[in-house]
């Protein structure tokens, strides 16, 4: 049965908020993973269900960091997601797997107040708010469906869009990911030992994201995605040209102008970014800011990520605060302070 909603305080609001039932499909991944973790502390959102074919029946603290009461996994059909009602639906599937969940709970008498879904299918669909919360907060707020970003275009578009009334030619973006990525299914990009001493390009035209990031940015970009042999976190290496020379204190200035009031943007300045800095974290680090000192009009920028986190699931839970009112960093980290409650 779904958990019983319940009264929490809320310290930053200075009320009482009622808590919200969240059910989770696809929660066997790596992202699912996260997200039970991060429902798990959040003080106002209650698990009412986990589905996984494959865990079916196993306690979720043998595969999550938190309990849930002896909570166990459950394989839910898309009727069955009906008849378990919940406040909020996040759909954690592979592209394609999602479409008959959202068309059950479309369709059911009394559909969920919240669907957010992390898969791909909905991200060049305008009747669904796109969720990239530092581009896009206004039409978040009060959403009822989100199609979260995917990880490398969260990087891409974090990176670039400060840019956009600059460029001069279409910029490149040079990603690097963690093999988690790729997810569990077994695949040459999600194979660590295959991945030994080397790095993996693929899909070097024509990718999703490319073009996810071309569609919400508004114009043409070129993507070039890498696998690597470590486990979690995303580095996007982005070069472009400008209309004009400049410096790297400029570009500082323009992104700390930028994201200077996000919580969950850091400004690194000349310094580079690391993946291994990132991981774990629920925001985004940009800098690296280099100028070609012999063609100022040339620059490049590095942003990096946790893909499993910003990427995807604490970029999910960042969108459900802020399209349910709450505190955007309720049950999140902010970068060099304590997690946040409400």
């Amino acid at each position: 049965m779904p958990a019983e909603t319940k009264a929490k305080p809320n310290a930053l609001a200075g009320h009482a908020l009622d808590t919200m039932t969240v059910g989770l499909v696809g929660a066997r991944g790596y992202v699912g993973v996260e997200l039970l973790e991060i429902i798990g502390t959040h003080p106002l959102l209650d698990l009412a269900y986990a589905s996984s074919r494959l865990f079916e029946g196993a306690a979720i603290a043998e595969h999550a960091k938190v309990s849930f009461g002896g909570m166990k996994f459950e394989h839910l059909t898309p009727e069955n997601v009906v008849e378990r009602a919940a406040d909020i639906v996040i759909l954690a599937l592979p592209d394609g797997a999602a479409m008959p969940f959202v068309e059950h709970l479309e369709a059911s008498p009394k559909p969920p107040m919240l669907i957010v879904d992390l898969s791909a299918d909905e991200r060049f669909n305008d009747k669904w708010v796109y969720g990239l919360a530092e581009h896009n907060r206004a039409k978040i707020a009060g959403a009822t469906r989100i199609s979260n970003p995917g990880c490398y275009a969260t990087a891409a578009q974090l990176a670039v869009r400060p840019l956009l009334p600059l460029l001069a030619e279409t910029p490149h973006c040079f990603g690097v990911s963690g093999f988690s990525g790729a997810g569990k299914k077994r695949s040459s990009r999600n194979d660590h030992r295959a991945l030994t001493n080397g790095v993996l390009p693929y899909k070097l035209v024509n990718h999703t994201h490319e073009r996810e990031i071309a569609r919400h940015l508004g114009r043409p970009i070129r993507f070039s995605p890498h696998v690597a042999p470590f486990f979690r976190g995303i580095t996007m290496t982005v070069q472009a040209k400008v209309t004009g020379p400049t410096s790297v204190d400029a570009l500082a200035r323009l992104y700390e102008d930028a994201y200077g009031g996000e919580l969950f943007i850091e400004i690194t300045g000349e310094e580079v970014p690391r993946v291994q800095d990132i991981v774990g974290r629920d925001g985004a680090s940009i800098g690296g800011f280099s100028v070609n000192p012999d063609r100022p009009d040339e620059i490049a920028v590095v942003c990096t990520i946790d893909n499993l986190r910003k990427g995807a699931a604490s970029q999910a839970i960042q969108n459900i605060n802020i399209a349910r009112g709450l505190s955007e960093q309720t049950g999140l980290t902010v970068p060099g302070e304590e997690e946040a409650g409400v």
